[in-house]
């Protein structure tokens, strides 16, 4: 899923012609990536030390 968005977020932005709810939506989009990728990370980080 992450490559799909970065790959869509990467054509939307290479447009150039955004419209504000686009950009709106791709960022909340991206935010809720980001916040899966951190929680895995500190999962794992979590099981690595215990």
């Amino acid at each position: 899923m992450a490559d799909d968005l970065l790959d869509h977020a990467a054509e939307l932005l290479a447009a150039q012609r955004l419209t504000a709810e686009e950009l709106r939506c791709l960022a909340r989009r991206l935010s809720e990536s980001l916040r899966d990728v951190k929680r895995v990370a500190e999962s794992r980080g979590a099981r690595l030390r215990g």
